[in-house]
């Protein structure tokens, strides 16, 4: 303890900041003991290319993310005596192109990648999670649907079943180990009840059991606590409460984008996990034998009470010189 599964540099992410080697040496500041390199696997249509990336072509893309591998495997040794560094990727599914990418990408990387977070972005090939203005428009497209103008909860109905028919299909085909940001599909709308739309709350129920049947481990993202009008980190308190009915597992991610959001938020992240009652906590480590994938990473339990850890009584003790 402490762990996170998922995160970004600004070396090969340009939404992010710093250095894959700044966010390691934050990491082993803040006395990690694993943690997870993810960036996003290449995009491969110009359209799908996020403003800042402009100036980058696809093949440019594709060579970062190569890069990123290089650098991350090159950091794993250096540091190993350090701390356990984890070499993954997030996934994008934007069209169906992507997840053809994906398995190519995986397979010429077989030794490499030691596990996947399988993440959702897109609703209808539009971002979701980008700006607002991207977002409406993202809704907007099923408001329309044979000529019959659709408004309400049908069009939101449509859009979240939408998101999670894509998360399913991740799912289904790669057995991610860790599933990314579970609820994001409600990033600008954090107050809305998923039991409100019956079919989306069913599909939701379906991802939730086939992860877990697998034995996926669903990430607490600390990264909602800076999105506007959020107090929960993701998945919030109704989908927790799915995940722990159908005994799923939860590990923790920070999503940080740079050195200076390694490990932030985490005390809120604490706090959330006693009042919606999450009293068990994984993580992925190496094994020997290879998983479900062929990936040589397995889950494991944290053993004993995670609140009696040294990392969390530290950050307490700062919290509170804060506070006084």
């Amino acid at each position: 303890m402490p762990h996170s599964h998922h995160s970004h540099s600004g070396q090969f992410c340009r939404h992010a900041f710093g250095s894959l080697e700044e966010v390691v040496l934050e990491a082993i500041k803040q006395r990690f003991e694993v943690y997870g390199l993810t960036e996003h696997v290449p995009r491969y249509r110009p359209e799908d290319l996020y403003p800042e990336e402009r100036e980058l072509s696809l093949d440019d893309l594709s060579k970062q993310f190569l890069s990123f591998l290089n650098e991350a495997h090159r950091l794993k040794e250096v540091y190993a005596s350090q701390i356990t560094l984890l070499v993954g990727l997030e996934t994008e599914y934007i069209t169906d192109d992507d997840l053809s990418h994906l398995q190519k990408l995986l397979k010429d990387n077989e030794r490499r990648i030691d596990y996947i977070v399988g993440s959702v972005h897109h609703v209808s090939t539009i971002p979701i999670d980008f700006d607002r203005v991207t977002y409406e428009k993202a809704l907007a497209n099923f408001a329309n649907e044979e000529g019959v103008y659709i408004l309400g909860n049908d069009q939101m109905e449509r859009f979240l079943s939408a998101y999670f028919d894509a998360q399913h299909q991740l799912i289904q085909q790669f057995q991610p180990e860790i599933i990314g940001h579970l609820d994001l599909c409600r990033l600008y709308t954090p107050s809305l009840d998923l039991k409100q739309y019956p079919i989306a709350w069913g599909k939701l129920i379906r991802n939730i059991e086939e992860a877990t049947r697998y034995g996926a481990l669903f990430e607490i993202n600390a990264a909602a606590f800076k999105k506007d009008g959020w107090t929960s980190p993701y998945p919030g308190k109704d989908v927790v409460g799915l995940i722990q009915e159908k005994t799923g597992r939860f590990a923790l991610s920070d999503d940080s984008h740079g050195p200076r959001t390694v490990g932030q938020y985490y005390l809120d992240v604490a706090d959330y996990l006693v009042h919606v009652g999450i009293t068990e906590l994984w993580y992925l480590d190496c094994s020997s034998e290879p998983n479900h994938n062929g990936r040589y990473i397995s889950p494991r339990r944290i053993e004993g009470d995670w609140r009696l850890h040294t990392f969390w009584k530290h950050r307490e003790g700062e919290r509170r010189r804060i506070v006084s």
